[in-house]
Order: structure tokens, then C-alpha cells, then sequence
């Protein structure tokens, strides 16, 4: 199957499975087309301690593994450090750029902006999100060129540029199967025609790829954060296939039923795309994000579940006092919020990056592994 052909079934397969489960189940099918969204018809369940511990432990026993390896590995003297390091050090740019002090000026100022109530800004403190965004993406490219000598934004426009039209799609994406299981919303938000909501939600969501990948690009340049993940645990599948099937099959009951049942099945609207893509790219011959788990390395799984994770902390931290923010409910863990997010949701961030690298490779054949960039 050619990269159009994958993307074009991630696409029919993410759109309709949802809507083929709700007339399935017998209900509305209206209120899930409704734009813009503005009907809350899912009813939550509760906080549940049970749900809260096992979740909680499940999540420490997977990224507990992966820092212990990495405190592991740090705390010896590496071979593979001292080469990345040597790497870098070729290409060491000494001094941050100009460009890059414009970037924190320029986020610092738009900071102020959204936390505070200045009468004389009141027509801007609607639209904080987006420039905000367009400082973090400067800033961040700024520090990966003063450390490197080199950055997406200046050595890869083309690709750069072409991330913000893929991320705003690809956020439009979430915001439908969002819709299925209405864990977040919007508020301090002006009433807008369905034109109106479309462009004024288009422009920040365009931010959202070019910030993650540009934070991974950057976590790449420190090599003592991805330290021993390149010889980790080997995952051997002697036949991709047979496996690729069961889980293309698994994504999509997920995806068919999380209208059904969206308490139970709210985290497959950040896993099942992903489970999609890397099934549909597998039995189409494709290289994929979790390719690399074969050899035992996992940076490339690492880096981009950890920069999504740094962008989820600056998403919701600049979203906490702002005028028009976005607001959450999630079922049986919506308790000790950091910012608005209760604090098991920024887990979700983890697969997120993934997905991010996947959309970007699957569209743009761009890969950042382990701080090498391949075309």
C-alpha cells in the first residue's frame, strides 16, 4: 500500500468508525455533527480511588523502568555519550541567537497578556494561545541552534512550514473524536458562526506539531535525557504481520465503540489512532515509530512521548489564567488537577508525542531518532 493509500485509510477508518458506532447504539446522531460544539450530553462517572490506583501504578511501573534505566546509565561513564557529545561539539554554535532573545521577549510579553485583565487589551486576551505558541516555537529552536549550530527552522524551512497546515488538521482530527467522549471544552469563548469558529481555531491549532517535534529536536541535543534507551529491552515480533492484523483490528473496535461507552474507552481517543497508523503502516512494508523496538532502542519512542509531555506542562500552564481556556472531564480520575488537568491526564501526553512523530513521518517522511534526522 503507497503513503496516500495509508493515509487515506487512517483517515476513513478515524472518521467513520466513531459515527458507525453511534448509530449502532441507537443514539443521536446529530449532537456528535454539531458545529461548533457546544452541547454536553456525556454524563462522567464519578472519582474512583480503585480506578486511581491501578492507573497510577500501571503509569509509575512503565516510566519508573524507563528513568531508572536512564539514572543507570548516567551515572556511568558512557562510550555513546562521549561520541554524541563529540558530534555536537562540531556544529556548537557558542552564542544564543538574536532571534532566539525576540522568541522570550516575545512569549514573555503574550504571557502577561493572557494572565492579566488590562482594559486596554481586552480585544487581544481572547487570542493569546497562538502567539504565545509562535514564541515557544522561536525560542525552542533558538536554544537548539545555540547548542547544536543547527535547527528545524533554519535548516529544514521546507519541512518546518509544512508542519503548521498538517498540525492544524491533525488537531481537527482530536477535536472530532473529542467529541464522542467530551473530555475537554471551551470557555471565555465569544459565541462564533461555524466560519468563524473554523478560522479562529484553524490558526493556534496549527502550533501544536511544530512545538512538539521542535522540543524533540531539542531533547535530542541532551544526550544524558535518552541515556542507555538505545540499548534497552529488544521487542522481537518474528512475524510483523500476524501481529499487525489482531492490532488493526484491536484500534478499530476501540475506535467503533468509544461513543458506546466513552467512560470506559476515553484513552483510545489518544492510543487507538496510534495503534492505526503503526498497523496500517506495518502491513503496507512501512518503517514506523515503534520500528525501532526490534534493536532494542527506544530513544525514538522516548524523545517524542517526552517533548509532548514538556509541551502538555506549557500547554496547561499558559491555559490555567487565561481568558479563553479549555476546561476537562475525565471519568474516575479527575482529582488532583495541575493547572486545569487532573494529574493522571498528563499521562495521555506520553502516546500523543507518538503520534505526532508518526502524522509527521507518515505525511512529511521526516524521522527524528535518537538525534539523528532522516529524510
Amino acid at each position: 500500500m503507497s503513503r496516500a493509500g495509508v493515509i487515506c485509510c487512517f483517515l476513513s477508518l478515524v472518521l467513520g468508525l466513531p459515527l458507525l458506532g453511534v448509530l449502532w447504539s441507537g443514539q443521536p446522531l446529530g449532537r456528535y455533527l454539531e458545529f461548533p460544539p457546544r452541547t454536553h450530553y456525556v454524563q462522567h462517572e464519578p472519582f474512583s480511588w480503585p480506578v486511581f490506583i491501578v492507573l497510577t501504578l500501571l503509569i509509575a511501573l512503565v516510566i519508573g523502568s524507563i528513568l531508572l534505566r536512564i539514572t543507570s546509565a548516567n551515572l556511568r561513564p558512557s562510550s555513546s555519550l562521549t561520541q554524541y557529545s563529540a558530534l555536537n561539539t562540531q556544529h556548537y554554535c557558542p552564542s544564543f541567537p538574536w532571534w532566539g532573545w525576540l522568541g522570550v521577549g516575545w512569549t514573555c510579553f503574550w504571557w502577561v497578556v493572557a494572565w492579566t485583565r488590562f482594559p486596554g487589551l481586552a480585544a487581544v486576551q481572547e487570542h493569546t494561545f497562538t502567539p504565545l505558541w509562535l514564541g515557544y516555537i522561536v525560542t525552542v529552536n533558538a536554544v537548539t541552534f545555540a547548542r547544536t549550530g543547527r535547527c528545524m527552522m533554519l535548516h529544514l524551512p521546507r519541512y518546518f512550514l509544512s508542519l503548521f497546515p498538517l498540525s492544524a488538521a491533525f488537531w481537527w482530527l482530536f477535536e472530532y473524536l473529542n467529541r464522542f467522549v467530551q473530555n475537554w471544552y471551551y470557555v471565555g469563548v465569544a459565541e462564533r458562526s461555524a466560519l468563524e469558529y473554523v478560522f479562529q481555531a484553524t490558526i493556534p491549532f496549527a502550533t501544536v506539531l511544530p512545538a512538539v517535534l521542535g522540543t524533540a529536536e531539542l531533547l535530542t541535543s541532551y544526550p544524558a535525557v535518552s541515556a542507555g534507551m538505545d540499548q534497552f529491552r529488544p521487542i522481537h515480533l518474528y512475524n510483523t504481520r500476524q501481529v499487525s492484523w489482531p492490532l488493526l483490528l484491536l484500534s478499530c473496535l476501540g475506535l467503533f465503540a468509544i461513543g458506546r461507552w466513552p467512560d470506559y474507552l476515553f484513552s483510545l481517543v489518544w492510543v487507538g489512532p496510534l495503534l492505526l497508523v503503526v498497523s496500517l503502516q506495518e502491513l503496507a512494508g512501512r518503517q514506523t515509530v515503534l520500528s525501532s523496538f526490534a534493536r532494542g532502542d527506544w530513544r525514538g519512542v522516548w524523545i517524542p512521548a517526552l517533548a509532548a509531555l514538556v509541551c502538555g506542562f506549557f500547554w496547561e500552564l499558559w491555559n490555567w489564567k487565561s481568558l479563553a481556556h479549555w476546561e476537562y472531564a475525565i471519568p474516575f480520575v479527575h482529582r488532583f488537577q495541575l493547572f486545569e488537568m487532573p494529574l493522571l491526564g498528563y499521562a495521555g501526553y506520553l502516546p500523543f508525542g507518538l503520534e505526532c512523530v508518526a502524522v509527521a513521518d507518515l505525511c512529511l517522511s521526516r524521522r527524528l531518532s535518537g538525534g539523528v534526522e532522516t529524510e
